[in-house]
């Protein structure tokens, strides 16, 4: 199926470009998150109209990310679990346990925005995890894991 791309995604394309992608893809995803829209002939037109409009949009979407990864960039979180004598966690430290904490920090971060290179944190100690704000803006954060002895 051809699609028009509203936003830009990894891997697929920039804002405005026509790409086809498979339908389940265009069907299931792009279209209802809003990313897509079918390539028709009257599609185009519409899009041809708002394509200003839909820069400035997204221009404006990765200021806001650009702003919030200034403020993100070298923040340190601590996280305290129960651990074991031996630095093992009970448990480990997840993307959800990061993003909620940036949220309690006044961070407006959602958890699939948060990558984890080498999966979730099972050990105290410092760990880097990468923050993705936008696709064109990622952060590295430095989380601190603290054991608790039960």
């Amino acid at each position: 199926m051809q699609i028009i791309l509203l936003d830009k995604i990894v891997n697929l394309g920039n804002l405005g470009e026509i790409v086809r992608v498979k339908d389940g893809y265009a069907r299931n995803y792009l279209i209802p998150a809003g990313r897509a829209r079918r390539a028709t002939e009257t599609a185009k037109q519409e899009f041809e109209t708002k394509r200003a409009e839909l820069e400035r949009a997204a221009a404006a979407k990765l200021a806001d990310s650009k702003a919030q990864g200034e403020k993100l960039t070298g923040a340190t979180i601590k996280l305290t679990q129960k651990a074991g004598v031996d630095g093992r966690l009970f448990g480990s430290v997840t993307n959800f346990d990061i993003a909620e904490e940036l949220n309690k920090q006044g961070y407006g971060v959602v958890k699939a925005q948060v990558r984890m290179p080498n999966g979730p944190i099972k050990v105290v100690g410092d760990s880097k995890v990468n923050v993705a704000l936008h696709t064109d803006v990622v952060v590295e954060v430095t989380v601190s894991v603290y054991g608790e002895t039960a």
